[in-house]
């Protein structure tokens, strides 16, 4: 009888290995989708920190000029898509908003380079 327990106990411990194991790996998961988060709000909050400097360091500049009445110029979305493209996303539509991990992605540069 002793050998038998100690074998069902094995079994058991085993399962809960196991058990253990798989919610190791969800966890694993939550945590790299939490750091990607992280990390790009942490660029976007240094972006957005930057853009505030400059916008407050041009306000005293102007002075009493009157604003040109909210205008955007044609480039601006492609510069807003060259600036996410190099903090580090993609900005191809295969991967678009996405972290870059392995360099260059020959996408979002021929999408870059286009006239």
């Amino acid at each position: 009888m002793e050998k038998k327990e100690i074998f069902s106990q094995v079994i058991h411990m085993e399962e809960r290995i196991g058990t253990f194991h798989d919610e190791l790996g969800e966890l694993k998961e939550q945590l790299a989708m939490l750091i990607e988060e992280n990390h790009s709000l942490a660029l976007e909050n240094q972006h957005l920190r930057k853009l505030l400097e400059e916008k407050e360091a041009k306000e005293p500049e102007n002075g009493t000029q009157a604003s040109s009445g909210g205008t955007k110029s044609v480039g601006e979305g492609y510069d807003n898509l060259a600036r996410l493209y190099h903090e580090g996303f993609h900005i191809c539509n295969m991967h678009y908003g996405s972290l870059r991990t392995n360099g260059d992605c020959l996408f979002c540069l021929s999408f870059l380079n286009q006239k």
